[in-house]
């Protein structure tokens, strides 16, 4: 896998490129395409409904936007990387499940846990869940030399059986404060979740344009072989990528559960498509080593504004999938041809 960023990535850390020169690398038109594409959205939504430009549907939009964009942001990272994770469909689910489970009384309640531990800390804990779970993706992947599609399809499918089992294919409707204020609460009028989403977007963006560590994923996207030769440690940057993914995954869950203030047994099912196409939409290869995390948002941003359009235009909601993956096929197509690259 080569790239135009990679190698400059790599040159960077043995100081043989201007730290300016790498970081205009990673600035390119194509970033901003989606943003006419969001005005003209905008344009047929307000034709289609006046409610469309109406606050509280710009919100709505917005607050399921601010879920969703956690599991593309880590999603992102993961395929610049040169990686992929399709557990983070599960652990959006399974982390605050089990979070739940271990501070829940055994008795009283509809659904029972385990009780070990105090209810303040389920937040802690649905943190440190998804981190596990992205780093045990990485010991796979990297120790054990797996197949990563394979080992993460298995996890994705281990996860969402272990959280029907916990849940016995019910929802938990008695949820801790601290997880319905991230989830409910508002910041200078609009959800707290939005503003949290938007604060990690820019920090990760910065980190990736802005510091080593962060430059060397475009590097090790882009040509692992030349990444490590320059001096990188490519298996354990690529690890807490990994791990980091899983943990912004489980914070998803979070911000999820307090949003609708109970845990639904099939939480996070089938999202991955939705990842997916806002991912590539927005310009992330899949085959590592470009993109940028702007262009990833747009890329939710749209997509969101897509379905909503067509739910204020009446097209049923059972129509939702077959566009998640009509998206994710022209979107491939467009930059088959835009990149010049062939896609293996």
């Amino acid at each position: 896998m080569t790239d135009t960023i990679g190698p400059i990535a790599a040159n960077e850390t043995k100081g043989e490129a201007s730290p300016l020169r790498g970081r205009l690398a990673l600035i390119r038109w194509s970033d901003f395409s989606l943003v006419p594409v969001i005005l003209v959205l905008m344009v047929i939504g307000f034709i289609v409904s006046p409610v469309f430009l109406t606050s509280d549907n710009l919100i709505s939009v917005i607050q399921q936007c601010s879920e969703l964009s956690l599991l593309v942001l880590g999603q992102a990272l993961i395929l610049i990387c040169g990686r992929m994770d399709l557990s983070l469909e599960s652990t959006i689910g399974i982390a605050p499940v089990v979070a739940m489970w271990l501070v829940m009384p055994t008795e009283g309640g509809r659904f029972t846990g385990l009780g070990f531990l105090p209810t303040w800390t389920a937040i802690p804990l649905c943190l440190l869940v998804g981190l596990a779970i992205g780093a045990i993706n990485g010991f796979l992947m990297l120790k054990l030399n797996v197949n990563g599609f394979i080992a993460t399809l298995g996890m994705l499918t281990m996860l969402r059986g272990l959280q029907i089992g916990i849940t016995e294919g019910k929802s938990i409707i008695d949820v801790p404060e601290s997880f319905s204020y991230l989830g409910m609460t508002s910041w200078l009028g609009a959800p707290a979740a939005v503003w949290i989403c938007l604060a990690l977007f820019a920090v990760g963006g910065a980190a990736l344009a802005w510091t080593r560590h962060g430059r060397s994923l475009y590097a090790i996207g882009g040509n692992p072989e030349a990444a490590r030769a320059a001096g990188i440690r490519v298996d354990r940057i690529t690890w807490i990528v990994l791990a980091v993914g899983g943990l912004l995954a489980a914070f998803a869950g979070i911000l999820y559960t307090g949003h609708y203030g109970s845990i639904a047994a099939n939480q996070g099912n089938g999202w991955i498509f939705q990842v997916f196409a806002a991912a590539v939409i927005g310009g992330i290869s899949l085959k590592g080593g470009r993109g940028t995390l702007f262009g990833a948002l747009t890329g939710v941003l749209t997509l969101q504004l897509v379905l909503n359009v067509m739910t204020l235009g009446g097209v049923p909601a059972l129509w939702n999938q077959f566009l998640n993956g009509a998206i994710i096929i022209v979107a491939l197509i467009v930059s088959r041809y835009a990149s010049g690259e062939k896609q293996d």
